[in-house]
């Protein structure tokens, strides 16, 4: 807690030890403002639940409230009804690293760590104060994958209308498409995703899609599935929520492609398509270092990344690479759940924007 919190808290007696507070259970970060309506609305609701959170689980439970209030008379103001603790206003950069970190995109934004180990337990704490208001789910460890497939009887349904067992996914990387029919961006992706898919299919690899809809009808969604050779959850299907909350899909269209064992090959899906239409490196797993291109959009606007541009000589890329070489394959080696900074080589001509 102290390497991402510093030494010092703020509570409502004065400063006090972050050692000091819980070693086991689960601590939880409220990024709010006083500035913003809905974390005005929601805020009432918190501190109820967090009374209620407390009187039953007492110490393994803490909250502290990290502030992006645009000046200290405002913080304190907003501070004044919170009964948790929460990190001084002054530590404007400590606050800045938090939200990159946690890539907090929003606000207000809830979410649960481990007490003992810093890892995220749960970033949906919002919807969990409004679906468990009274805290009976402490500590709401999420759901996995196999489990959230494994609801709704394991339904899947293809364009026909045939309802299928998910029971023959099992040993197949698996692409989870989020898209919709009302999505231009989506609407423009989905032909080439069909013809990589058929490609990889036809070549014998064990490939296959599963549609996650985020269409407002269903006359619209069985349109959209009908473009599509792959099967889907079906329509309003509420797996299609916990998995969008699985993988922090913040937008769409977004592909995530999962191994054999569930783990994350890539949450960058559409830009493996988009660069490899023919699919010769599937299944796309990321290098430490990669080319910059408007397929990687999607990363470097999401991700802290850094991005050496060279003028695409042999000599200076390689060079540059060996540079690099180090701290992007330690980077590399955490995982796609856990890595903290992307490595990119930009070359001079390439005309690119980004957020």
């Amino acid at each position: 807690m102290e390497s991402l919190l510093g030494e010092t808290l703020t509570s409502k007696s004065g400063d006090i030890s972050t050692s000091s507070i819980i070693s086991e259970g689960v601590v939880a970060l409220y990024f709010s403002a006083h500035w913003c309506p809905p974390c005005q609305r929601f805020t009432p609701l918190l501190i109820d639940f967090y009374k209620k959170v407390k009187k039953e689980n007492g110490s393994k439970f803490e909250l502290i409230f990290v502030s992006s209030d645009r000046d200290e008379k405002s913080f304190e103001d907003y501070y004044k009804p919170m009964p948790w603790l929460a990190l001084p206003f002054a530590l404007r950069d400590q606050k800045n690293s938090l939200s990159s970190k946690f890539k907090v995109q929003g606000i207000p934004t809830l979410i649960f760590l481990n007490a003992a180990t810093g890892e995220v337990i749960n970033k949906q704490g919002r919807d969990i104060v409004m679906s468990d208001p009274e805290g009976l789910n402490f500590p709401w460890a999420p759901k996995t994958f196999r489990q959230i497939m494994g609801e709704n009887d394991g339904k899947l349904v293809d364009k026909n209308g045939a309802e299928y067992n998910n029971d023959n996914l099992s040993g197949k990387v698996l692409g989870l498409y989020f898209s919709a029919h009302w999505c231009p961006p989506c609407r423009g992706f989905t032909p080439a995703l069909v013809k990589t898919y058929e490609t990889i299919v036809k070549d014998g690899k064990n490939f296959e899609i599963i549609f996650c809809s985020g269409d407002h009808d269903e006359n619209s969604f069985k349109e959209y599935l009908n473009e599509m050779p792959w099967k889907a959850l079906p329509f309003q299907d509420s797996r299609e929520k916990d998995l969008s909350a699985l993988f922090e899909v913040s937008g769409i269209p977004h592909l995530v492609i999962i191994d054999e064992n569930d783990k994350v090959i890539t949450d960058n899906g559409r830009s493996a398509v988009s660069s490899d239409p023919e699919g010769k490196d599937f299944p796309w797993h990321p290098q430490p270092i990669e080319e910059l291109s408007e397929s990687t959009a999607q990363t470097v606007n999401e991700h802290a990344c850094l991005i050496a541009f060279t003028d695409g000589s042999p000599d200076i890329v390689n060079h540059v690479k060996t540079i690099l070489k180090p701290q992007a394959e330690a980077e590399h080696a955490k995982g796609v759940e856990n890595k903290e900074m992307y490595f990119f080589l930009g070359c001079r001509g390439r005309h690119l924007q980004f957020n």
